[in-house]
């Protein structure tokens, strides 16, 4: 239920989503006879579609998201695996071309790489199925990752794959009965900058102590909140990124799938 609810009410409540949504209940109305009512609600659709797409709203709302987690500290020493959550491979569109079809968050694939070749001894665990709320076994995202990550040379006896999660919470659960970590292992975990701070909270309620590794940022520095964007479709896909994060760390944290609003540094 909770995984339907994501992809239906989920969708329905960005920004971008809603407003439209607004926008055309507001023509309706119009036409039937409530001009007033449907005017102001189509006026008020537009003018808060523009304050998403032009203002900054966006990047205030990803910024805090994206510095939650600081660089990963390689002195450390070497990791005993690496974990690459899902999101950088389009399933769908890899399966309909026979090849892999990348999205924005391609980061997360070549940061793992990088880091591969860096730490030659650890594993390598990608977990990534099927989000779409309809789909098959045909279009698994870890499938294709397979041949992306040997094709930048990586041996696939390193590689182990979860292709059955469909959400956040699966990757943790799904990746901790694989990986199997034993008692002093150190782990990264491998995604996205904005989507870090919800992963660790996850990963950290189904018992698996992972370390950190943001990758794929929206943002630079602390000027970037304030700026305009000149294309009101990169604002609106910033908001609607950034809305619908937040939406999943309260929904997560209100149903106690997480223990804080927004996991950080230094939380149990």
């Amino acid at each position: 239920m909770f995984f339907l609810l994501s992809k239906t009410l989920g969708f329905m409540l960005l920004p971008t989503n809603f407003l439209i949504g607004a926008g055309v209940l507001g023509a309706i109305l119009s036409a039937a006879r409530l001009v007033s009512i449907g005017r102001r609600l189509l006026i008020a659709s537009v003018v808060l579609l523009a304050i998403c797409g032009f203002s900054p709203l966006g990047n205030w709302l990803l910024y805090p998201l994206e510095q939650r987690f600081p660089p990963w500290d390689a002195a450390r020493g070497e990791p005993d695996g690496i974990i690459v959550l899902g999101g950088s491979i389009d399933p769908e569109v890899s399966a309909a071309h026979g090849r892999a079809a990348f999205t924005h968050a391609a980061d997360r694939i070549i940061a793992t790489a990088a880091l591969a070749r860096q730490y030659p001894n650890a594993r390598i665990l990608f977990s990534g199925g099927n989000s779409n709320l309809v789909s098959d076994d045909t279009a698994k995202e870890a499938d294709f990752a397979i041949t992306v990550f040997e094709s930048l040379g990586i041996a696939r006896e390193r590689l182990t794959t979860e292709r059955r999660s469909r959400n956040t919470q699966e990757n943790a659960e799904f990746s901790k009965a694989i990986a199997n970590p034993g008692a002093g292992e150190r782990w990264l975990l491998v995604t996205s900058a904005y989507h870090m701070p919800r992963s660790v909270g996850l990963f950290r309620k189904a018992g698996f102590a992972v370390e950190p590794y943001p990758v794929d940022w929206r943002l630079g520095r602390d000027g970037d909140r304030l700026r305009f964007s000149v294309v009101a479709s990169e604002g609106l896909e910033r908001t609607d990124l950034a809305v619908r994060e937040w939406i999943g760390l309260i929904a997560y944290w209100v149903t106690g799938k997480i223990d804080a609003l927004l996991p950080g540094p230094g939380q149990n």
